[in-house]
């Protein structure tokens, strides 16, 4: 973060002077649970854009497994072909170009593991073909609960997300 665009100085400024309530929304678009979007709101202001992507890492520690089952369940299902635009469409790319087979699995995976732990299924995808995806949604099939909340939603993981969303929202 050392060489800081005067674009990204100007976001964050705008973010900075912005309604709490759009600011919220705005954080509400790097992770769709509102604990987090009001820890990043109620924060304000940051001085530069490392400090935001600071409480962005420090608000996903922060939440709490509601919070995170919040966040999860405004996520695209991995291979939904209503993705369109956006960080959900570009790293699900790999399920967009998979077979009607390999997409119609990950529909019936996903289903069962939205059954199973009661959230929608969450990946990393980027880079993955829809093969792989389907194998690891397969695979994550065969965990305990508590191997799941460790494996599939680990705030390491599921942070980098909402600081990847923050960086790209909010032109960092």
């Amino acid at each position: 973060m050392a060489n800081v665009s005067p674009q990204a100085s100007a976001t964050l400024g705008s973010f900075n002077a912005a309604p709490a309530q759009d600011a919220e929304r705005t954080a509400l678009a790097c992770c769709a649970s509102r604990t987090f979007a009001k820890a990043i709101s109620d924060g304000r202001p940051y001085p530069v854009p490392a400090a935001l992507l600071a409480a962005v890492d420090a608000a996903f520690k922060a939440l709490t497994w509601d919070d995170i089952v919040e966040a999860m369940n405004e996520h695209p299902r991995i291979g939904d072909r209503t993705v369109r635009g956006g960080m959900s469409a570009a790293e699900q790319s790999g399920a967009a170009a998979a077979s009607d087979e390999v997409r119609q699995g990950l529909a019936d995976g996903n289903l069962t593991y939205e059954q199973r732990f009661g959230h929608v299924f969450l990946i990393c995808a980027s880079g993955l073909s829809g093969q792989e995806m389907l194998d690891q949604l397969r695979a994550r099939l065969e965990h305990d609960d508590e191997t799941e909340r460790a494996v599939g939603c680990c705030r390491g993981s599921f942070g980098a997300q909402g600081t990847a969303g923050a960086e790209q929202r909010l032109g960092l």
